[in-house]
C-alpha cells in the first residue's frame, strides 16, 4: 500500500475518541455490567446465525423454526434491551463503535490504490464490439448501444436468439483485422472474448450490459450508464489486469465450486433464483450428496469443504456490506481463496465471528488445486454453470489482459482496510511510520 492519505492523523484521533466515548456510554449506563449486557448481544447474534443454518439446511418445521429463531433472537435481545433501560445506550454505543471503525479505515486508506496501474493508449483503428441484446433486460436497445458504438467508428456484431459460438466470432474478428474487442454483456460472454484477446494482446473493452456486470464495477465503470464505457475509444488508458483459469477456462471474476455451482447447475434457477435455492439448498448442505471439496492451495490445504470460491485477485472480505463483491486490485498476481465449511447449527453460530470464524477459510495463492471424491464437479465460472473433470488446477496469469477504460470512471474503488487498531493509535499519536508503496 501506499502512504497514508492527508488528514490520517486528524481520522485516527477521531476513531480512537470515538472508541472511547463507545465504551464509556455503556460504562455509564450499566458500569460492570455492560460487560453482561455485551455478551447478550453476542449470544443473540449467535442464536440468530443459528436460526439461519436451519433455515437453509433444513425442510418443513426444521426451516420454520430456524425462520422464528433468527428473527426471535435479536428481537428477544432488543426487548430485553429496552426492558432495562438499555436500548438507548446500547444504540448509542452501537452507533459511536460503527463512526469509530468508519474513522479507522479511512486513517487506514493509502492516499492512492487504483485498481491497477493506468498508462497511455492509442486509439483503436478497427474496433469491433459483440452485444448481446438480451443481457441485461434489454440494456443495448434501451441505451442505443449499437447506434453510438457504429457512430464511435465500431464494427458492431449482435448475438442472435440462437447459440453462436461467442469466442470463434472473436477470432474471426481478430483474423479479418480488428484491434480492438469490445463485448456489451454479462460477464460470461465479456470472459470469452477476453481469452481471445489476450491470446492476441489486443486491448479489451468491457461495456456493462449485463446484470450484475462485476468486473465492470472493480474496473471503475459507470454501470448505470453503459455507454460511457465508449469513451474509452476516443479517450481512453489502458489497465493491465490479470486473468483466472479454471482447467484452461478463463474466468475475469470467479469460479465457484461446491453448494453454489450446484445451486446454478439447476435449470429452474435463470427463472426463479432464489425459490430454486431455497428448495436445493437443504439436500447440498447436509445430505447424502452434499459436496465435499479438498483445496491446496500453495501450502495450504483443507478438507471437507461445502463451497469454495475461488476469485481473480482477493474480494476485501467475505462480506462487504457497502461494496458486496469488491476487489481491492485487479492486478495483484494472486487468487483469492474463501471457503465455507459448516456441520451443523453450532458451527453455523460461529460464522458470527466474521473472519475469525473456525469455519471460515480466507487465503490468497497462485494456484489451487480442487478434488473431490467424485470424477467431475460441477463449476459455476462467472456464473456460467460448467461440469470440470478433477482435479481442477485454478491459477492466475498476472498481467494477461488490456482492458481499455475511459480516463475518466466515477467508481473507482477506494480501499478501506479492516481496523487495525494498534496501528491507527500510532497515527493518531504520530508514531506510525508511512508505509512503502507495495
Amino acid at each position: 500500500m501506499g502512504p497514508f492519505r492527508p488528514g490520517a492523523a486528524g481520522w485516527a484521533r477521531l476513531a480512537v475518541l470515538a472508541l472511547l466515548a463507545s465504551a464509556a456510554v455503556a460504562l455509564a449506563a450499566a458500569g460492570l455490567r455492560s460487560v453482561l449486557w455485551l455478551l447478550l448481544g453476542l449470544a443473540g447474534l449467535a442464536l440468530a446465525a443459528a436460526g439461519v443454518w436451519w433455515a437453509l439446511a433444513g425442510t418443513g418445521p426444521a426451516r420454520a423454526a430456524g425462520l422464528l429463531l433468527a428473527v426471535a433472537a435479536p428481537a428477544a435481545v432488543l426487548a430485553l434491551y429496552a426492558t432495562a433501560g438499555m436500548l438507548g445506550p446500547a444504540l448509542a454505543s452501537l452507533a459511536l463503535w460503527g463512526a469509530a471503525v468508519a474513522a479507522a479505515r479511512i486513517a487506514l486508506t493509502p492516499g492512492a490504490d487504483p485498481v491497477a496501474a493506468e498508462h497511455g493508449a492509442v486509439a483503436a483503428r478497427h474496433p469491433w464490439i459483440l452485444m448481446n441484446p438480451r443481457s441485461g433486460g434489454g440494456k443495448v436497445g434501451r441505451f442505443h448501444l449499437e447506434d453510438r458504438a457504429r457512430a464511435a467508428g465500431a464494427r458492431v456484431v449482435l448475438l442472435g436468439s440462437g447459440h453462436q459460438d461467442v469466442s470463434a466470432l472473436a477470432r474471426q474478428a481478430v483474423s479479418d483485422g480488428a484491434d480492438l474487442l469490445g463485448v456489451a454483456g454479462g460477464d460470461g460472454t465479456q470472459a470469452l472474448v477476453a481469452e481471445v484477446a489476450a491470446r492476441h494482446r489486443l486491448p479489451f473493452l468491457v461495456i456493462p450490459a449485463g446484470t450484475r456486470n462485476h468486473f465492470a464495477l472493480d474496473l471503475g465503470l459507470d454501470r448505470e450508464d453503459p455507454a460511457a464505457a465508449l469513451d474509452a475509444l476516443a479517450d481512453g488508458v489502458e489497465l493491465d489486469v490479470d486473468l483466472g483459469f479454471a482447467a484452461g477456462r478463463v474466468f475475469v471474476n470467479n469460479a465457484s465450486f461446491g453448494t453454489y455451482a450446484s445451486v446454478v447447475a439447476s435449470p429452474a434457477y435463470r427463472d426463479d433464483k432464489v425459490h430454486t435455492a431455497l428448495r436445493t439448498l437443504p439436500g447440498l448442505l447436509t445430505g447424502p450428496d452434499a459436496p465435499r471439496l479438498r483445496m491446496r492451495a500453495d501450502d495450504a490445504r483443507a478438507e471437507g469443504l461445502q463451497a469454495l470460491l475461488v476469485s481473480n485477485n482477493p474480494y476485501r472480505r467475505a462480506v462487504d456490506s457497502p461494496h458486496p463483491g469488491r476487489r481491492e486490485r485487479l492486478d495483484s498476481g494472486r487468487l483469492g481463496v474463501l471457503g465455507v465449511r459448516v456441520e451443523n447449527a453450532a458451527q453455523a453460530a460461529g460464522m458470527a465471528r466474521g473472519p475469525r470464524a473456525p469455519g471460515l477459510l480466507r487465503l490468497t495463492a497462485r494456484e489451487v488445486v480442487v478434488e473431490a471424491d467424485t470424477d467431475t464437479v460441477p463449476v459455476g465460472i462467472d456464473g456460467e454453470h460448467v461440469v470440470l473433470p478433477v482435479p481442477v488446477v485454478v491459477r492466475v496469469e498476472p498481467g494477461a489482459l488490456r482492458v481499455r477504460v475511459p480516463r475518466h470512471r466515477p467508481g473507482v474503488p477506494v480501499h478501506r482496510p479492516v481496523a487495525d487498531w494498534p496501528q491507527v493509535a500510532r497515527i493518531a499519536f504520530g508514531t506510525a511510520p508511512h508505509r512503502n508503496p507495495h
